[in-house]
């Protein structure tokens, strides 16, 4: 083989080579994981907000977003659940919302939560609370929320998340369409 052709094949296999693993990351990152699976095959009904509403979810946040980090939503929680104390896959304690420019809703994800005190009683060896082998994140009081101490996970099952699935924020997601409370 030619000298020339040598040198910009080689740079040309060691820039597959180095872009390989981020492809594959990527990929990685944006494929449903069962626990997805589970809350968007769960959730599929709460795409029409009037569905949630019906079955009981109530607002409980304005559309929450940070400085540079993204935003959650809208949360609509079903105070029942709340002080349960239960994880289930199939039913999350708030269903996330981004308000639209048109008025509308769209179902972004879910957030499990369950207040500290509720899981250190019903599990006093102190464990850390987990879904479906996915640790959850403990929010100490006082919080920006005004709840006693929680654990929480977000699952972004209905828009991707170039921050992960369970992040808690998500860059895809935006506040710029709340309607004003005045």
């Amino acid at each position: 083989m030619n000298d020339s052709l040598i040198k910009p094949l080689l740079r040309a296999l060691c820039a597959v080579l180095l872009v390989q693993p981020v492809l594959i990351a990527t990929a990685a990152a944006d494929s449903a994981t069962p626990l997805i699976d589970k809350v968007r095959n769960a959730t599929a009904r709460f795409l029409d907000l009037n569905v949630a509403l019906a079955e009981g979810f109530v607002p409980a946040t304005p559309c929450v977003s940070g400085p540079d980090t993204g935003a959650m939503g809208v949360h609509f929680v079903l105070p029942a659940r709340i002080g349960a104390g239960v994880l289930n896959a199939e039913q999350p304690e708030a269903l996330i919302y981004e308000p639209m420019a048109n008025g509308a809703m769209r179902l972004v994800g879910v957030e499990f939560i369950v207040l500290e005190s509720v899981w250190a009683a019903k599990n006093p060896a102190g464990s850390v609370p987990a879904l479906d082998g996915n640790l959850l994140n403990y929010i100490g009081a006082p919080n920006r929320y005004g709840l006693p101490a929680f654990y929480e996970i977000h699952v972004w099952a209905w828009q991707d998340n170039p921050r992960g699935s369970y992040a808690d924020w998500n860059t895809r997601v935006t506040c710029a369409h709340q309607p004003d409370s005045k």
